[in-house]
């Protein structure tokens, strides 16, 4: 870590520069990462389908905040592929422990979203196409 500190060191951090590398980051993330992708797209369904069935701000703001945990979690995997892969670039059990882990831990968060997002959405869905 110090020697990562001493190499920018000239480097005066400012909110505009790290704003800058931050949304680079997800760029990257979103480039290189088709499961981003699909969580962008699973976000943005989300958002229409709230929005036609009315929800409640509770339930907007739960949407919000799983998605927001679904894309973190995708951006932290990335970090840890990439950091994995720098340092140990063969194949090797351990790394690929730790890559499938942090997978995991997205599958889960995403599947716990989902679950949610059902149980928030399907009842007003159901009453929308006049099931209920």
């Amino acid at each position: 870590m110090k020697l990562f500190a001493r190499r920018y060191k000239h480097e005066k951090k400012t909110v505009k520069g790290t704003l800058k590398n931050a949304l680079e980051g997800i760029n990257y993330t979103y480039n290189s990462e088709i499961n981003l992708r699909l969580h962008f797209l699973a976000a943005v369904v989300v958002f229409v389908v709230c929005f036609i069935l009315g929800v409640s701000i509770i339930e907007w703001a739960i949407c919000i905040l799983l998605i927001g945990l679904v894309i973190a979690l995708e951006l932290i995997n990335t970090v840890v592929e990439v950091v994995v892969d720098l340092v140990q670039p063969k194949y090797d059990p351990l790394a690929k422990i730790a890559k499938d882990t942090a997978s995991g831990a997205v599958l889960v968060m995403a599947i716990t979203a989902a679950i949610i997002g059902l149980i928030i959405l399907l009842p007003k869905a159901l009453v929308f196409i006049g099931l209920i």
